[in-house]
């Protein structure tokens, strides 16, 4: 069902070919579904946010048990987080995939989120928000963490019209979020394998009530205005 939105003004633009609507004085696109293009949607509370990843048994079980990383876990390479629970299960097979058969749900404080965000580089080269390539090379080089928009998925993991973010934390920005900014860990792959159950069930409309309640998170352009292609 398309959402209902007015019909377009000078303040409201409809691009057909990409079935977008633009916002041109709040900076603002949505998708066909109403949804930010480049928007962040998570649980979260007034102080925490919680971010996905998937590891093998040896990192993921420990981690989930003690509520930090074990030794094992490298603190000089880069790491990817997801706020999406269904972009995660695309990309881990819903803990199917050799090295991703844990699922954790990591709660981060939002002032570590936000730092990250504040301080990353979007992670490809975009004419008009970057000077020159040159400088964006640097930029990405030295930036504690980057950004990545990728198709959101549905809960047969196809694509979706808007995309969901993806924060890379490499050096200070790795070694914060290991040290300094999470609160908790929770091993959510019995959650996982339930609801891909019930999708290969053909059951959907269960599958979605196990969901996780992800909500936009309040965003505003001070933190994204550099982020968005």
């Amino acid at each position: 069902m398309q959402p209902h939105l007015p019909a377009p003004t000078p303040n409201l633009i409809l691009k057909p070919s990409v079935n977008q609507w633009i916002f041109p004085a709040a900076g603002l696109i949505l998708s066909s579904m109403g949804e930010p293009q480049h928007g962040i949607r998570a649980v979260h509370t007034a102080s925490t946010v919680t971010v996905y990843q998937a590891y093998a048994p040896e990192i993921g079980l420990p981690a989930a048990r003690c509520g930090r990383f074990p030794a094992a876990w490298k603190r000089d390479r880069m790491t990817w987080v997801k706020p999406s629970f269904l972009w995660m299960m695309y990309r881990c097979g819903w803990g199917t995939k050799e090295g991703q058969e844990t699922v954790l749900a990591i709660e981060i404080i939002r002032e570590g989120f936000e730092w990250a965000l504040r301080h990353a580089c979007l992670s490809h080269y975009e004419p008009g928000l970057h000077p020159d390539r040159d400088t964006w090379k640097r930029q990405l080089k030295h930036a504690p963490a980057r950004v990545q928009w990728d198709p959101e998925r549905d809960l047969r993991l196809q694509p979706l019209s808007y995309r969901s973010l993806q924060l890379g934390l490499s050096g200070e920005g790795a070694r914060r979020y290991a040290d300094e900014w999470m609160v908790a860990i929770t091993d959510v792959t019995p959650l996982a394998h339930e609801i891909h159950t019930l999708m290969r069930n053909d059951e959907p409309d269960i599958a979605a009530r196990l969901l996780p309640e992800e909500r936009p998170y309040p965003a505003g352009d001070e933190l994204l205005a550099r982020l968005r292609p």
